[in-house]
């Protein structure tokens, strides 16, 4: 018999789906892989950006120290220029040596070091600047020396050529004062006028008596004025020269005779000198006598008369035999 009921006939239930993990596991572990990938993608690449800025810092620093040496040698270098230029600057150099030894001692030593910190570069930078200071001082100096040499050239030049001028002016006042002088000493050359000689016979008593016998003349008196409107007043020497009868110059040195130059003739015997103390510009009178210490001849006695070296005046006078027997 059959059976109808409203109620659902009971079956059996069914069991749930075990859970796969696998899958799961190889994702997490390929999260992890490409996690970890990732990171050492990245920390690679911070590596490298830290490589590559550590680079650039030393290349900086590198690039830096080597431009400090650079201007280090150029300052050496005009250093070295300015103390070969001039010997004095040289001196300059030599006393202020102590000085810039330390700076470049200082300095060597900084850049000696394999990397420098801040501190040192900067203390570089400062000794540098301060050898360029007192290198562009030296500098200068050069400037200013070089500019005094010029000046003292020009002024030696000048001084030179002043003093040319000058030696030359003296030498042509010289020839021409010399000139001067030697026309003045010409012209202030006595003229001789008047001359008269007069044989004379000295009596024992003292009395003259003029005669022309030869045989009773024991003496010439002879004279002549003399004048110049500029001779300077003054005693003056004239010289007397007699020519006897026979052609021969009367020199007696125990009498006073002797040499004098003149100024066309060269050396000549006088047979007197005699002084004249002459006033300028007046006439003045001269008269002296000639006692020799032998008889006079007859014949023609010829008289001339010097004075500065020239002929002023000449005269003749006769001597005759006289007498019956004579």
């Amino acid at each position: 018999m059959s059976t109808t009921t409203n109620y659902p006939s009971a079956t059996p239930q069914s069991q749930p789906p075990k859970k796969d993990y696998k899958n799961l596991v190889i994702g997490l572990l390929a999260a992890g892989f490409l996690g970890t990938w990732g990171y050492l993608l990245w920390n690679n690449n911070k590596q490298e950006q830290v490589q590559t800025q550590q680079q650039a810092q030393i290349s900086k620093v590198t690039d830096e120290k080597g431009q400090l040496q650079k201007n280090f040698d150029d300052a050496l270098v005009r250093l070295d220029s300015l103390t070969g230029t001039n010997n004095k600057l040289t001196a300059t150099v030599n006393e202020k040596d102590g000085q810039v030894a330390k700076l470049k001692g200082q300095i060597r030593g900084l850049l000696a070091k394999q990397h420098l910190t801040q501190a040192e570069q900067k203390k570089a930078e400062e000794l540098i600047k301060e050898l360029n200071d007192k290198v562009s001082n030296l500098e200068q100096q050069v400037a200013q020396l070089q500019s005094d040499n010029q000046q003292l050239t020009a002024d030696k030049q000048q001084l030179t050529s002043d003093k040319e001028k000058l030696t030359t002016d003296l030498q042509t006042s010289t020839s021409e004062n010399q000139d001067l002088s030697k026309k003045v000493d010409i012209a202030s050359t006595l003229n001789a006028s008047n001359i008269s000689i007069t044989p004379m016979h000295e009596r024992k008593d003292g009395k003259d008596k003029e005669t022309t016998t030869a045989r009773k003349v024991n003496k010439l008196v002879i004279g002549f004025d003399v004048a110049n409107r500029i001779a300077q007043t003054g005693q003056v020497d004239v010289y007397v020269c007699i020519t006897g009868p026979d052609g021969k110059p009367i020199n007696v040195p125990a009498l006073g005779s002797g040499t004098f130059s003149t100024r066309d003739e060269g050396d000549k015997m006088y047979t007197a000198k005699v002084p004249v103390d002459f006033e300028a510009g007046k006439t003045k009178a001269v008269q002296f006598a000639w006692k020799q210490n032998s008889e006079f001849q007859k014949g023609n006695y010829k008289i001339e008369i010097y004075h500065n070296g020239f002929k002023i005046g000449e005269g003749t006078r006769e001597l005759k035999k006289g007498g019956i027997f004579g």
